[in-house]
């Protein structure tokens, strides 16, 4: 039996006005376009928040109870996101041009996805996971968070050496193969794979968890309270992503933001990662000496953040809680360091090297895909041995 929770009306008109005052800002100091890049970023996060669609706990409940949702709702993203992106990436549509989310498939992607899949376990979230629910109000993920940053900025700090180990370099599926080639070879992998963890969960469970009902509310009122199926989040999330290809030129991203925000903190406590090779020149030396608000990422998180609140709040979910024992603590902070430093050596986070690499046809994201599943495997482990996380069950 489900509690109906009332809108949080107060909390709500505060996020409305932060949004329209943060919108009418970045107009006035920039341009329309990074203002509407931020709404996008608000988008996203009430898809987030109403779906409550999370790659870690999607991850999570299979690894742990066979619960296949979650990771069905991923894989059907993962195509749709494909759908969309590869034509205009073979540019079929005139006029509409973006850039794909490639990086080099070698030993820094390997580790880096795999220290990920650990640290979103112990952290209790993933690159979109973390913000989103500091929008819901666990301001206990807040460390998460701050850890994510330090972390990061160590990555930056470290990814030189971390690229001189063997790399096979980057690989383009588009670019190999043809768009239409290329996504037809990765439809038949994700179906695949698909019909793989359906096989998995129905041998455990014997049904399926539904990814296309979420109560029994009318349509409008779910649509704008929530909750929402899981269904609704894929398709909301793929707008949003192509909203974001269309506006910034590429697809969603998340971690850089959270390197430039370390690097911003460090220089201001007297460092000078200027000389640092990997801000030392491009896109980075000049996010680095410009406003955190003429950054893409930036916004688009903080658009996360407070989308996230909005939704939570409608839905009567928002509730600020911060507490946490001692191990959790311990976990978190691991986890929070983990999640930056690997993201930064595997050129991303589940957004920005798996979700948005798979989708543009670049290798490293498969490559992303499977060492952070395993990561999460051994972090899952790792909370149960030290009894954070309940065993897993054997079959019912």
């Amino acid at each position: 039996m489900t509690t109906e929770r009332n809108p949080d009306l107060i909390t709500a008109t505060l996020s409305v006005l932060g949004i329209l005052a943060i919108s009418l800002l970045l107009e006035h100091e920039f341009d329309l376009k990074q203002a509407l890049l931020f709404l996008v970023g608000t988008g996203f996060g009430i898809c987030l928040m109403y779906a409550l669609f999370g790659f870690s706990g999607g991850w999570r409940f299979f690894i742990r109870d066979r619960n296949s949702a979650g990771v069905r709702a991923q894989i059907l993203l993962l195509a749709l996101t494909s759908i969309i992106f590869f034509p205009i990436l073979g540019k079929v549509f005139p006029g509409i041009t973006g850039h794909a989310a490639i990086g080099p498939v070698g030993t820094a992607v390997l580790v880096g996805s795999f220290l990920f899949g650990i640290g979103m376990q112990l952290g209790g979230g993933c690159g979109s996971g973390t913000l989103f629910t500091v929008g819901w109000g666990h301001t206990d993920m807040l460390i998460t968070i701050i850890f994510f940053i330090v972390g990061a900025t160590l990555g930056s700090a470290h990814l030189p050496w971390w690229l001189s180990l063997p790399n096979i370099g980057k690989v383009s599926l588009i670019s190999e193969m043809g768009w239409l080639s290329a996504l037809l070879a990765q439809l038949v992998a994700l179906a695949l794979l698909y019909y793989l963890v359906r096989y998995l969960d129905l041998k455990k469970n014997n049904s399926l968890k539904s990814i296309t009902t979420s109560g029994n509310t009318p349509v409008s009122q779910k649509l704008i309270l929530g909750p929402w199926p899981l269904i609704w989040g894929v398709v909301g999330l793929a707008i949003f992503n192509l909203f974001t290809m269309l506006l910034a030129g590429h697809p969603w991203s998340i971690v850089f933001a959270f390197g430039l925000w370390g690097a911003k903190i460090w220089n201001a406590l007297g460092g000078d990662v200027g000389t640092w090779t990997y801000w030392s020149g491009g896109y980075p030396a000049k996010a680095l000496n410009s406003s955190v608000l003429g950054d893409v990422t930036s916004i688009m998180n903080f658009g996360v953040i407070i989308g996230a609140m909005l939704a939570a709040a409608l839905a009567g979910k928002f509730a600020p809680q911060g507490a946490i024992n001692g191990k959790r603590l311990i976990t978190t902070i691991t986890g929070g360091l983990l999640l930056g430093y690997g993201a930064r050596l595997g050129f991303g986070c589940n957004i920005g090297a798996m979700l948005a690499g798979i989708s543009t046809g670049s290798l490293h994201g498969w490559l992303w895909m499977a060492a952070g599943f395993s990561g999460s495997i051994l972090g899952i482990y790792i909370k149960i041995w030290m009894k954070i996380d309940k065993p897993i069950r054997e079959k019912a």
